[in-house]
């Protein structure tokens, strides 16, 4: 009787100081940083993978789509935060009570609850690139999780075409990377349309598609599962990757276990390691995501249900194909045009 009392005193002990931190750093340091600025609302945006290339552009966006709004959005994605899960990130900022969340939900239980408590306290919720379609989150933004599944069953059918492989002697094996953590819709829409689109189209080639649990919980638990598909008994033809961190560890394990050639990549995002890979054929294409709109996006849903008491339910991010063919317009620096 007594432990499980003490651990929730510990608990909300902790979620009090954390949130003192937050409260202090909002009035202090912050107010130092910012050149003694005042500004009309303060944000707070959470992220599952706080050092990746992909976060930090998200982040960008919706900064400077802030302070066109005369608002500041902190991100708990440094070095301070990162040991602690997005669920306890979300504890703090409902309990300093900011002006809004943005947030990479999922599906469970635990994250509705945190995303209903944060609405009854009056601190509106974005759900970003990860939904939780129970809750009462104000908005989600995301891709088109359906057509962006659509986009990768069509380059896995390209790949198959090219390499001449899909037999009824040997099918082509495709496996989508999928995450643990997440119980996501937005996953089983994008595997839907990955199903989909090479059942239609396939013609007399033999597939089998598949999903491979990652646990995302670290870079090295990334690690470990991805080399575990390349120690195990069949290793696909095609790997899918959905988010960066797969698909770099992806890339790492295909050179390590010398199957350039033999494992195509369709990766997702763009870094340097995956461009240079690209060019060196050695992941086919990846996919690129507007990430300064995506954040951008997150702001004008915040300030359009503060000043209207609504906004829309989605935004959809534009997104764009990095292949072979169009990889040097990337690596010179050139700006992308993305599909609608």
């Amino acid at each position: 009787m007594f432990l499980p009392v003490f651990l929730t005193a510990v608990s909300i002990l902790f979620t009090v100081l954390m949130a003192g931190y937050i409260l202090w750093f909002y009035e202090g340091s912050f107010q130092e940083e910012t050149a003694g600025e005042t500004y009309d609302r303060y944000y707070m945006m959470i992220t599952r993978e706080g050092k990746s290339v992909f976060w930090q552009s998200v982040y960008q966006g919706a900064y400077e789509r802030a302070l066109q709004e005369n608002v500041y959005v902190d991100w708990l994605g440094n070095d301070r935060f990162q040991d602690y899960s997005v669920e306890e990130q979300m504890e703090i900022a409902i309990a300093s009570g900011v002006d809004g969340i943005i947030v990479t939900a999922s599906e469970e239980e635990k994250m509705t609850a945190l995303i209903d408590r944060a609405d009854m306290e009056g601190i509106p919720v974005v759900t970003l690139y990860g939904d939780n379609t129970q809750s009462a989150r104000c908005s989600f933004v995301g891709v088109g999780s359906y057509n962006l599944g659509r986009e990768y069953g069509r380059q896995a059918l390209k790949i198959m075409r090219e390499r001449l492989v899909g037999t009824a002697e040997r099918p082509a094996r495709v496996t989508l990377l999928v995450n643990s953590y997440a119980n996501s819709l937005d996953q089983n829409i994008l595997y839907s349309g990955i199903q989909e689109t090479i059942e239609q189209e396939q013609g007399e080639m033999v597939v089998e598609l598949s999903l491979q649990s990652v646990d995302d919980t670290n870079a090295f638990s990334v690690e470990e599962s991805v080399r575990d598909i390349f120690m195990g008994g069949e290793i696909p033809d095609i790997l899918i990757c959905l988010n960066e961190l797969n698909t770099t560890c992806a890339y790492q394990a295909v050179v390590d276990y010398n199957k350039v050639g033999t494992v195509s990549i369709l990766g997702h995002y763009v870094s340097d390691t995956i461009l240079n890979a690209i060019d060196r054929s050695v992941i086919y294409a990846t996919v690129d995501i507007d990430t300064a709109q995506m954040g951008a996006f997150c702001i004008d849903a915040l300030q359009e249900y503060h000043d209207l008491g609504y906004t829309s339910q989605y935004f959809t991010a534009d997104i764009s194909l990095i292949t072979k063919e169009n990889v040097d317009e990337y690596l010179r620096g050139e700006e992308p045009e993305y599909d609608e």
